[in-house]
């Protein structure tokens, strides 16, 4: 006869466990000796395998008691019932693991490998850590809405960043980030709408905002911008004067106002 110190050591399981398991009606109680210590044969040992593996499954301690109790084809069904659960549960955490992995990959995890590559250009090319983060985090609820239009999109950013202009303003962008005097935004704001009036004179107006962004997603976008860089709502301000409204959708308000040599600074 075994104690209850030696029945839960070999189950594998803790002496409190057992008890709990006789309070919840899962394993009978057995007679004191005349010492008054329960004594347990050899086949309880069995019986607290079997609950603490169903227990370990996720099977509530309920429905425990009642496998307990069934014969053994119903018996043998809960238990390929559980074990497809448990397949389902470990497939989804192989899927977790995947993403976990992921994250070391940094921004492969939310955008596809054909945006990464733009983006490592821009490192490439010199543009400021911060102003890439910006661009990444601009294209990730971008990609979402139109995940159809990715390949065309990136296809567009790889020719715009083939024109040295832009690469200018992404270059004089950086400058600024830490010292967004006016100065310096007259001249971003030259330089950008300089860029622009091109671009919409090369390709047309409607290149400009043909993406088909509904206003909450261009809300969104600004607001990533204008967060991340409070000084690019000045920016807009100088831009408008300049004639072009709008940041993630831009418009041709009007004639621009005469600046300065855009190819200056």
């Amino acid at each position: 006869m075994l104690t209850i110190g030696e029945v839960a050591a070999y189950a594998g399981v803790t002496v409190r466990a057992v008890r709990h398991y006789h309070a919840k009606g899962l394993l009978p109680e057995p007679e004191r000796d005349h010492s008054g210590y329960r004594r347990y044969d050899a086949a309880v040992v069995v019986e607290l395998i079997r609950i603490r593996t169903l227990a370990e499954a996720g099977v509530p301690l309920a429905r425990v008691r009642e496998l307990l109790l069934a014969d053994a084809v119903e018996f043998a069904a809960a238990v390929a019932d559980i074990d497809a659960r448990l397949r389902a549960e470990i497939r989804q955490r192989q899927r977790l693991r995947d993403r976990i992995a992921r994250l070391a990959a940094g921004d492969h995890v939310a955008l596809p490998p054909q945006l990464v590559e733009f983006l490592d250009r821009l490192r490439a090319l010199g543009v400021d850590e911060r102003i890439v983060r910006v661009e990444r985090d601009g294209w990730i609820p971008l990609v979402a809405h139109s995940p159809e239009r990715v390949s065309e999109l990136i296809a567009r950013k790889r020719e715009q960043i083939d024109d040295p202009a832009l690469i200018d303003f992404y270059l004089t962008l950086g400058r600024a980030l830490d010292r967004p005097d006016d100065r310096r935004l007259v001249e971003l704001a030259d330089k950008m709408a300089a860029y622009i009036t091109r671009l919409a004179d090369d390709e047309g107006a409607d290149y400009l905002n043909d993406l088909d962004i509904e206003p909450p997603l261009v809300k969104l976008l600004d607001a990533l911008a204008f967060d991340a860089w409070p000084p690019a709502r000045r920016l807009t301000e100088l831009l408008k004067e300049r004639g072009w409204s709008g940041w993630t959708e831009l418009e041709h308000v009007g004639p621009p106002a005469v600046a300065d040599n855009p190819e200056s600074g």
